[in-house]
């Protein structure tokens, strides 16, 4: 059991899902978080509040995961009882224009990881080793891609399709592999799609609510029929929370959210709420149109999370309604934001990616 004033480290924590979780921590837990993110074109800050405790319990350090040997010295100088594995590059479209970036961020910066902590693990004291966890987040997109029926779970076959699923698979079998190997005590996660408040605007949603709300055409890709299992990120720290105080070890966990959409419903219920929330002289999913499909789009992710909601007692409480509604008043109340994170990445809401 994690107890209070643990020090934690959170990597990628400048990035949506992990940005998330560490205001959870600060909020509801008394744990000392350090912060390490390289600040890629997606990291943000601007959340933190110029609080006296934040000051006191989050500490930043710019880093690339890439660099072992800085790595290894700076887990050893935290002496961390948790860490919280998140960096990751994730944007397939971006992966398929530059794979050797995926490949040296999330396989070779999973590998430095895990190496600086079996290196500061195995100099442990027992009663410490005990109390040491490594989490480590991935995706539902390893797995590959689901027909109509069926849906992942923690014995499901790896399958990836795309240079990001790939590359985070990779990392997966690393992560596992150091559990046997090595007995580094690790458990991992394999989530469905986020969506929530800062998101980078690359991502569908997002993208769509900002398109939506400035009267831009908003593409969507190919048919429109993918089918995703979209979890609001609330909803996934919480589990990652639970999974680092109460999973076992060795173990992986499937978090979905239960809320299967194609990203044509995606995209018209988010015209719908706008139509409410932002009315225009004409209706906003007049602004949708099919755009060509990315190469190796998968059709389908659904994800069973029987498991996490046994064993640990999760289960997701914002409904994928009430998550959307809740995400498109956020970006309707803070343009600065996205205007701002979107000018500093040079990202402009164009198509990235090579297409079909």
């Amino acid at each position: 059991m994690i107890k209070n004033q643990h020090k934690v480290i959170v990597t990628g924590g400048a990035g949506f899902i992990g940005g998330t979780l560490i205001r959870k921590i600060l909020k509801e837990k008394d744990w000392i978080i350090y912060n390490l993110d390289q600040m890629g074109y997606a990291s943000d800050l601007s959340w933190i509040k110029d609080s006296e405790d934040n000051k006191s319990r989050h500490f930043f350090v710019k880093i690339d995961l890439r660099n072992k040997e800085i790595l290894e010295n700076l887990v050893k100088d935290i002496s961390p009882n948790l860490i919280i594995h998140l960096a990751a590059e994730s944007h397939v479209d971006r992966s398929i224009d530059n794979p050797l970036k995926f490949i040296e961020s999330n396989i070779i910066g999973t590998f430095n990881l895990l190496e600086a902590s079996r290196a500061y693990w195995d100099k442990l004291s027992d009663v410490k080793k005990q109390l040491f966890r490594f989490i480590h987040i991935s995706t539902d997109e390893v797995f590959g891609s689901l027909g109509l029926n069926g849906k992942f779970d923690e014995n499901t076959k790896y399958s990836p399709r795309s240079p990001y699923s790939s590359s985070k698979a990779s990392s997966d079998h690393l992560v596992n592999s150091w559990y046997h190997t090595y007995g580094l005590p690790t458990i991992i996660s394999n989530c469905s799609n986020n969506f929530g408040p800062y998101q980078f605007p690359e991502k569908l949603i997002p993208l769509s609510i900002l398109k939506g709300i400035k009267g831009e055409k908003i593409p969507l890709y190919g048919n429109g029929l993918n089918i995703r299992d979209w979890l609001y990120v609330e909803d996934h720290v919480e589990a990652l929370l639970l999974i680092a105080e109460k999973g076992e070890l060795g173990k992986s966990y499937c978090v979905g959210g239960g809320s299967e959409r194609t990203n044509k419903e995606v995209q018209l219920q988010i015209c719908k709420i706008l139509d409410e929330v932002d009315q225009k002289e004409f209706p906003h999913a007049s602004l949708i149109q099919n755009v060509a499909d990315r190469p190796g789009h998968d059709k389908r992710y659904a994800i069973n999370s029987n498991l996490i909601k046994k064993k640990l007692g999760w289960t997701p409480k914002i409904t994928f309604e009430d998550g959307l509604k809740k995400t498109i008043i956020w970006y309707l109340n803070n343009p600065k934001w996205s205007d701002s994170v979107m000018q500093k990445s040079g990202y402009t809401g164009n198509r990235i990616g090579n297409q079909k």
